[in-house]
């Protein structure tokens, strides 16, 4: 049998030939048990060359549709058909992914330690390694995030405002709205930008719970970049799904006062200035104060706690100098997804944060 013409991979001691799979444990300290941590990272090599992919997810442990989109991306077929290679950590903060947490044991925010410090904590540890054993290989990460708890986020890319490959590629992804941000000092993502590498940061859904637009846009997403390189063949006959909206900054409107939160427009729906977004009632009366909209854009995010403080963030608004153009291309997104679920090997999750559906 002929050997191919596609050099092995090697990765932290192994070597992974063309064609083949592998799971390499990069360990970085020991839990307190004694037991050791360690990130996992699926090594898939194609049988041809090409670019090299990372792929991460619960750099916040309580982060799930992360784990569950690279979970489908690896059980897909169309990784038969991969050139270059494809690394892929589902669970990147394990020590908080076991505790159900957004937080590091020490209550310490993974996603603001890197570029992290092998000698430092554990989390620093983390960030160190995977940025020098993972991120420093690959020529581009897509880091996939939901929103915090009881707290929705419109299926989004975040790129950093600066990075023109990274606005390429998220035409390519094609998620219902890409913000354009500032660095974050600390971030995964920043400290992408400043070793060369572009950095899609996907947002969708809420922490600890599953569900299927974000699923569904994330695995399609992340398969359109992989075509878009060349490391997945180019699907015949299939339509470019809608552009996605870019938003070029974004903020928070506020409950104007303590008591029962309830919102009155669902994520992606176009917002006007001084449009009535929700009302807080007052516990002890008949009072119900409206929350208002200072700006213009879309809802990309809303908390859905039931009682709220004055002052806290309640919906997210990406700025858009069209709002109703903009929801009319998310609605199309929408349709145009739920046409192509198929072509994801889609598994069904029974809710949707999008149309606020079970």
């Amino acid at each position: 049998m002929p050997q191919s013409l596609t050099p092995s991979f090697h990765f932290h001691g192994c070597e992974i030939a063309a064609g083949e799979r592998e799971t390499v444990s990069l360990p970085v300290g020991q839990f307190l048990t004694g037991e050791t941590t360690s990130l996992k990272v699926h090594i898939v090599h194609g049988k041809k060359p090409g670019l090299v992919m990372a792929l991460t997810a619960a750099v916040h442990g309580d982060e799930v549709n992360g784990v569950e989109i690279i979970r489908r991306i690896l059980a897909s077929k169309a990784l038969r058909s991969l050139r270059g290679t494809l690394l892929a950590l589902p669970v990147v903060n394990t020590p908080a992914f076991a505790m159900r947490s957004r937080y590091l044991p020490d209550r310490r925010d993974l996603n603001r330690l890197f570029p992290g410090d092998e000698s430092g904590s554990a989390g620093s540890r983390i960030a160190r390694t995977l940025l020098e054993q993972v991120v420093a290989r690959a020529d581009l990460l897509i880091d996939f995030h939901t929103g915090a708890i009881n707290r929705a986020n419109l299926p989004q890319l975040r790129i950093t405002r600066e990075d023109p490959e990274a606005r390429r590629l998220a035409d390519a992804f094609a998620s219902p709205v890409t913000l354009l941000a500032g660095d974050r000092d600390g971030s995964l993502r920043t400290s992408c930008r400043q070793m060369g590498k572009p950095c899609l940061l996907f947002e969708g859904g809420e922490a600890l719970r599953l569900d299927a637009a974000s699923i569904r846009y994330g695995v399609r997403g992340a398969q359109r970049v992989m075509r878009e390189l060349g490391m997945l063949p180019a699907q015949r006959g299939k339509s470019h799904p809608v552009d996605t909206v870019f938003c070029k900054k974004s903020g928070w409107e506020r409950a104007p006062s303590g008591g029962l939160f309830t919102p009155l427009i669902p994520l992606g729906r176009a917002v006007h200035v001084g449009e009535t977004l929700g009302f807080v009632g007052d516990i002890h009366g008949s009072d119900e104060i409206p929350v208002t909209a200072s700006r213009k854009g879309i809802l990309i995010g809303r908390t859905n706690e039931g009682v709220v403080d004055r002052g806290d963030a309640v919906f997210h608004i990406g700025e858009f100098v069209d709002p109703n153009e903009a929801e009319e291309q998310i609605v199309e997104a929408s349709a145009t997804l739920s046409q192509t679920w198929q072509e994801v090997e889609d598994v069904p999750v029974p809710y949707d944060p999008v149309t606020d559906a079970v």
